[in-house]
C-alpha cells in the first residue's frame, strides 16, 4: 500500500467517523459504532469500511443495513469534503477485533485466576 492510499484510507474514515456524530440520522446509526479502518481499491474506486460496535448479532445486521441505506448520502458528502477526482463506492463490513480480543483477554485472566487457585491449594 503506497502512503498516498494510507493517507485517503485514513481521511475517509476521520471524515466517516465525524459525519456519523454530526449529520447522520438513522436511528440504527445511533449507538456508540467506531469506524475502525478503511480499505480502498488500487483504483481509488471502491472502499471497504470497517466498522465495530458493542452489541448482539442482531443490532450488528441492524447497523450494516443502516450503513447500506446511508451510502448514497455518506459518499455524497465525502465528495464535498474531499479533493479526490473519484469518491470511492462504499461497502460496509463489520469489524469483530474489539470483540475478539476481548474474549482473549477474559480467557487469559480465567487461566490467570485458575493458576493463582492452583498454587493456593499447593
Amino acid at each position: 500500500m503506497t502512503r498516498r492510499t494510507e493517507r485517503i484510507n485514513n481521511l475517509i474514515r476521520q471524515e466517516i467517523s465525524e459525519l456519523l456524530r454530526q449529520q447522520v440520522n438513522d436511528p440504527r446509526l445511533a449507538s456508540l459504532i467506531s469506524v475502525t479502518e478503511v480499505s480502498t481499491s488500487a483504483d481509488l474506486r471502491r472502499a471497504k469500511v470497517f466498522v465495530s460496535s458493542l452489541g448482539d448479532e442482531a443490532n450488528r445486521s441492524e447497523i450494516l443495513q443502516g450503513f447500506t441505506a446511508a451510502s448514497g448520502f455518506l459518499r455524497k458528502q465525502l465528495a464535498g469534503r474531499l479533493t479526490l477526482r473519484y469518491i470511492p463506492q462504499l461497502s460496509f463490513h463489520f469489524d469483530d477485533s474489539i470483540q475478539r480480543g476481548a474474549e482473549v483477554l477474559r480467557l487469559i485472566e480465567q487461566v490467570a485466576s485458575d493458576s493463582a487457585e492452583d498454587k493456593d491449594e499447593n
